[in-house]
């Protein structure tokens, strides 16, 4: 058996493990949340924003390397793509929906994360 198949074939995905294990909220996006640099990252921005919630923002431009590996991570084809506490949680649409039926909320307070209601 070959020792090396158990291990990460892809080196990019070792950099996203890190991200997400180094914060409780990530968000894999394009541009960062300061500057966006696509309308639907911008609104995961807005609803984090306006929630309260403290988060990390990767900008999937500066590594194409990241840009494509979150992509074959998630099995999830678009970004932005927000991780909770290690969990992928959704995309732009999910999290807007989420956010507009209060389970984002609740996520984040079942996850013990501070959340404005």
């Amino acid at each position: 058996m070959n020792e090396q198949a158990t291990e990460t074939a892809n080196p990019a995905f070792d950099k996203i493990k890190g991200e997400i294990d180094g914060s409780d909220v990530v968000l894999f996006m394009k541009g960062t949340p300061v500057f966006p640099q696509c309308g639907f990252s911008a609104t995961v921005v807005q609803v984090l924003s306006h929630l309260g919630v403290q988060f990390k923002g990767v900008d999937v431009l500066a590594d194409d390397d990241i840009r494509q590996g979150i992509k074959e991570f998630s099995s999830w084809p678009t970004i932005p793509q927000l991780y909770v506490k290690g969990e992928f949680v959704g995309g732009c649409d999910i999290i807007r929906e989420m956010f507009q039926a209060g389970e984002l909320q609740t996520l984040f307070s079942d996850k013990g994360i501070q959340a404005q209601a």
